[in-house]
């Protein structure tokens, strides 16, 4: 363990300098532009008295938590069947992690390929007759509603989630489940009573860190995306990338709400986790 202690300075100094500087800098330290006017909080108060900010708070919610929610289904399912034997299922257990070693990258040049107008979907549509030409296809792509902007961060965190709520399924004491059966529990009851408790740590950090991490995404709403009003990162990179460099500031006040915003999230979420674990007695 003390072998650790250097590297694990270094790294917490850093990270704990390039918080502090980010912090500082939205907060009007910017020397480097002529700009020390610290502590300032006029850059945070133009910002949040903007309507567009708050249209772009509402988007972020709302590709992230439609997203991990999505996969936290689909994880649930799929985990499930995975700890059943049938036919297939070493090929079906080798394909669903195939997303863990493809670039992000990747699955938004797919997302393009194959539900853009004119893609494989549209296309496909329109060889079934089921559409007069690929271009009547509904839009799917560069829309507020989002849909290729969630089927990226789904297609990219199913497997994630899948493996650790499968780690846990297999870890799950079967018996009682078993138990519950045969004294007349139907099979809503065995999973919400026996087994969800007991997969919970699981689903808790898969979903915190998918929600995390979908939070900050910048790839899939920049190319993806409807445009204004954006989601918080393609915002601050807007603002980053303004030809008034005064504007970078702005840009990391929205660099430091996506921080807050997430922690304030992700902090509700584990203490109603938490009140949770108490109901069922565990805690």
């Amino acid at each position: 363990m003390a072998s650790l202690l250097p590297i694990g300075g270094v790294l917490g100094l850093m990270l704990g300098g390039a918080v502090l500087l980010a912090v500082a800098q939205s907060l009007g330290f910017a020397p480097w532009y002529g700009i020390n006017s610290f502590p300032d909080p006029g850059y945070f108060a133009s910002l949040w008295a903007s309507e567009g900010f708050w249209l772009s708070v509402g988007l972020t919610l709302h590709y992230s938590l439609a997203a991990t929610l999505l996969a936290l289904l689909l994880a649930l399912t799929t985990a499930t069947l995975l700890v059943r034997w049938f036919p297939g299922r070493a090929v079906f257990g080798a394909l669903y992690r195939l997303p863990l070693v493809v670039p992000y990258g990747v699955g938004v040049a797919l997302a393009v390929i194959v539900m853009g107008n004119g893609g494989l979907v549209s296309r496909s549509f329109a060889a079934l007759g089921w559409i007069d030409d690929p271009s009547g296809f509904p839009r799917l792509l560069s829309t507020h509603a989002g849909w290729g902007v969630i089927a990226v961060y789904v297609w990219k965190q199913l497997p994630f989630m899948v493996v650790a709520v499968h780690a846990v399924m297999l870890g799950a004491d079967r018996d009682q489940a078993e138990a519950a059966i045969v004294l007349g529990a139907d099979r809503w009851d065995v999973f919400r009573q026996v087994t969800l408790p007991q997969i919970a740590p699981g689903i808790l950090s898969a979903t915190l860190i998918c929600f995390a991490f979908n939070m900050g995404a910048f790839e899939a709403p920049f190319i993806l995306g409807g445009g204004y009003p954006d989601t918080l990162p393609v915002l601050a990179w807007r603002f980053f990338n303004d030809a008034d460099y005064t504007m970078q500031l702005r840009g990391m006040a929205v660099v430091v709400s996506i921080a807050a915003l997430t922690g304030a999230l992700v902090l509700a979420y584990l203490v109603a986790y938490r009140s949770y674990e108490r109901s069922i007695g565990r805690a």
